[in-house]
């Protein structure tokens, strides 16, 4: 059996869907016990993505990182690395795009008269406060830019490194233009460390979530995903959790495999829990008609059936009960400026 190198979420590098060669390991060599990260300069033009999927809650986002370094085996955003040459295993987490001047673009697509003030997200596809981040201060000069121009973001993070930013989050929050929420998919460190290798451990991101709303801005607490069998018994411990520290709102998403992700996580669960393995899969086929994937809009966030209808009742009922059902913040657009031309309109005394 594949052994993962220490700190990383998945054993292998299974072969990029695109790529007509692939080059692999002979089994009876071990891997490396260690593998490091690499960072790669991102030469994209532009920092804002546009989407258009009706399962997700904007139409805009900004990801200073492609690939993320908390090794999370079950993150649906593996397979976009293979639209760079990379694999969606081990290369996912230790091969990461970084768009160094992502703050330079973002300043300069806010300032465009073409761009009309909404809310963003961030990230909408892997975490902008990765560990690298805390070294290379990418996603803080971005939220610097959003406070500048006052335009509302939406953060999500599994990383309690989100609070180093309070100072922009402040700002951003006396216009009504932010809103922060943590992913907590357990609580259990040890079963943490082995799904999400190199995220903050569950206890401080619930700390983050106290320090954030002790603070005064919204902040919320993401069940994501729920995994079958893993991690669906905690729903309303996390719930309670989360309300103690003083979270106001939570939502779910239900764990989906897209692409290399099953054949990831399939493995996964042969290394971590051989004895649930089938109980694991047969549960996801369950919510997926049959399937370990189901990728249509409406469904895949949530799967169908009696299992699916099970998840969402239990969420519900002790989302109320925990007084999490508060209607989340409408973010505002009424304070944008460009504040170039802010500072000459004071030119001319109006």
């Amino acid at each position: 059996m594949e052994t993962a190198p220490k700190g990383r979420g998945a054993a292998l590098n299974p072969t990029n869907r695109f790529e007509t060669i692939a080059v692999e390991r002979d089994p009876e060599i071990p891997g490396p016990e260690r593998i490091g990260t690499e960072l790669l300069r991102d030469t994209s033009r532009s920092v804002i993505t546009r989407n258009d999927s009706p399962d997700v809650g904007f139409e805009a986002s900004i990801n200073p990182y492609r690939g993320c370094e908390h090794g999370c085996i079950y993150c649906y955003a593996r397979p976009t690395h293979e639209y760079l040459g990379f694999s969606a295993g081990l290369d996912f987490e230790t091969r990461i795009l970084v768009k160094e001047d992502a703050a330079a673009l973002l300043r300069k697509e806010l300032a465009s008269p073409r761009w009309v003030p909404q809310a963003l997200a961030m990230s909408g596809v892997t975490d902008p406060y990765q560990p690298v981040e805390r070294k290379l201060e990418i996603t803080r000069r971005c939220l610097a830019v959003l406070a500048e121009f006052r335009n509302p973001v939406g953060i999500i993070t599994k990383n309690e490194l989100v609070t180093r930013d309070l100072d922009h989050l402040l700002a951003l929050n006396e216009h009504q233009a932010v809103s922060v929420n943590l992913s907590i998919t357990t609580l259990d460190g040890e079963l943490a460390r082995k799904m999400e290798p190199r995220a903050s451990h569950p206890r401080e991101r619930l700390k983050a979530v106290e320090r954030l709303a002790t603070a005064g801005i919204p902040v919320g607490v993401m069940v994501a995903p729920i995994v079958p069998a893993i991690t669906d018994h905690e729903t309303a411990k996390i719930l309670e959790a989360a309300a103690s520290a003083g979270a106001s709102s939570a939502g779910y998403v239900v764990m989906r495999l897209p692409g290399a992700v099953a054949g990831l996580f399939e493995e996964w669960l042969e290394r971590h829990f051989p004895e649930r393995k089938e109980k694991v899969l047969n549960r996801v086929r369950d919510l997926r008609g049959g399937r370990l994937n189901d990728p249509r809009f409406g469904s895949r966030m949530r799967g169908e059936g009696i299992y699916a209808e099970q998840i969402r009742t239990t969420f519900e009922t002790f989302k109320r009960r925990y007084g999490l059902d508060q209607p989340r913040p409408e973010l505002s657009t009424t304070a944008f400026r460009r504040p170039g031309q802010v500072e000459q309109l004071g030119l001319f005394g109006l």
